[in-house]
């Protein structure tokens, strides 16, 4: 049974999600002390995270990057802000999506399905022990690193799933619908917005290896990997 850690100060909302996700057979934690979110965190060990950012003490943010130094579990932002910057620092500070209050529960319970299936399904299950290695940048998708040389960096389910398609079609263009299509199993729900914050992500990613300019906007058709680093000194 996936278990769910709700990270929600509203009562009302707390109980409504609770009902929804035990009807889905979900097994569900609602923090009841906010001095103590990540010691429960622990405790509990969640599968997912639905995560608010106003809350007492610490924002959310604050406790997305506690959760993403413990676990690479997805985080969905549940937030009545919706504002566009609220979005890229929730992705920005480790979150997987992103949904802004009143929400339709249908769709909160599909975006879920969708993550759990992402970091624990199918895809999670087809990549067992399985790497990618382009021009001696390595990706480990089972493991959620990305190396080169003797520098290794963490990368959430999301960017491995990205950097797999841009690996597996090194040089080549990858649509940017493709790679939504990769990521979200309903298109409909993403916000355009979104898949550009992950792709800077991407870079970061790279950068911190010491990788610059070796993944390219290719504009009006998608993106590209090129291995240039191959002769990097």
């Amino acid at each position: 049974m996936f278990k769910i850690l709700i990270v929600e100060d509203d009562a009302a909302l707390v109980s409504l999600l609770t009902e929804h996700l035990h009807r889905f057979g979900y097994d569900t934690l609602a923090v009841d002390d906010f001095e103590t979110v990540r010691a429960q965190f622990e405790a509990y060990e969640p599968h997912l995270v639905l995560l608010d950012i106003n809350l007492p003490k610490y924002d959310g943010y604050y406790w997305c990057r506690q959760f993403r130094s413990l676990s690479t579990c997805p985080i969905i932002f549940i937030s009545g802000r919706d504002g566009k910057m609220d979005q890229v620092m929730a992705i920005e500070n480790g979150a997987d999506d992103y949904m802004t209050k009143p929400f339709d529960y249908e769709i909160v319970m599909a975006k879920i399905k969708s993550q759990l299936r992402r970091a624990y399904g199918s895809y999670a299950a087809g990549q067992n022990e399985r790497t990618l290695s382009v021009a001696g940048l390595l990706l480990d998708i089972e493991r959620l690193t990305l190396s080169w040389k003797d520098n290794r960096v963490e990368i959430s389910h999301t960017e491995a799933i990205i950097l797999d398609e841009l690996m597996k079609k090194s040089e080549q263009v990858v649509s940017r619908d493709r790679l939504l299509e990769k990521i979200w199993d309903d298109q409909a729900f993403v916000d355009d917005n979104t898949l550009n914050v992950y792709v800077t992500r991407v870079r970061k990613k790279l950068a911190a290896l010491g990788i610059h300019d070796g993944l390219q906007t290719v504009r009006g058709r998608g993106y590209r990997l090129v291995p240039n680093w191959g002769d990097t000194p």
